[in-house]
């Protein structure tokens, strides 16, 4: 029986919308209601957390490959641009930001984490607006790190400090 070609391998870094980046563990075949079905196996370390993502359900759920270092870079550039706030609601604006967060885009979680950012000078963030910007500059620092070196304190502090100099310059 030949070898199927899958888009991800053993050890491929993926990101998974709703979960950030994970590693491809292994693909493996499983046997469910009676049918085959073959699966990526993936590992997310920081959740201690393994999900099986049928193969040929894997671009349908948005699983995506690492960003590259243009869509990185544009990430940069996102953040270093001024906050955008609607003046909705609350309760819509954070039902937007989980949905961007969710989506697995990069430039959108990179929004969410420019928008969200407040500088010591500024008020206070509520509890929900504190949890939905962690888990966006979770998101963002994971993918920065797995792209870049695999350093995820490196890339916070990157973060941090291009969010820090967009503040500063205002």
């Amino acid at each position: 029986m030949a070898k199927k070609k899958y888009d991800y391998s053993p050890n491929d870094f993926v990101v998974y919308p709703a979960h950030g980046v994970g590693k491809v563990v292994s693909i493996e075949t499983q046997e469910i209601a009676g049918f085959e079905l073959e699966m990526f196996v993936i590992a997310f370390e920081k959740d201690k957390m393994t999900l099986r993502v049928p193969t040929n359900k894997a671009e349908e759920v948005g699983m995506r490959s690492l960003a590259s270092t243009d869509v990185v870079a544009d990430c940069m550039k996102t953040l270093r641009g001024k906050a955008k706030v609607k003046k909705a609601m609350w309760s819509r604006r954070a039902q937007e930001y989980e949905q961007k967060i969710n989506s697995g885009d990069l430039i959108a979680i990179a929004e969410v984490v420019r928008d969200l950012h407040r500088a010591d000078d500024q008020r206070e963030q509520s509890y929900s607006e504190r949890q939905l910007y962690e888990a966006a500059l979770e998101r963002l620092t994971r993918e920065f790190a797995a792209v870049g070196n695999g350093n995820e304190l490196e890339a916070g502090t990157e973060i941090t400090d291009t969010l820090q100099s967009r503040v500063s310059a205002a």
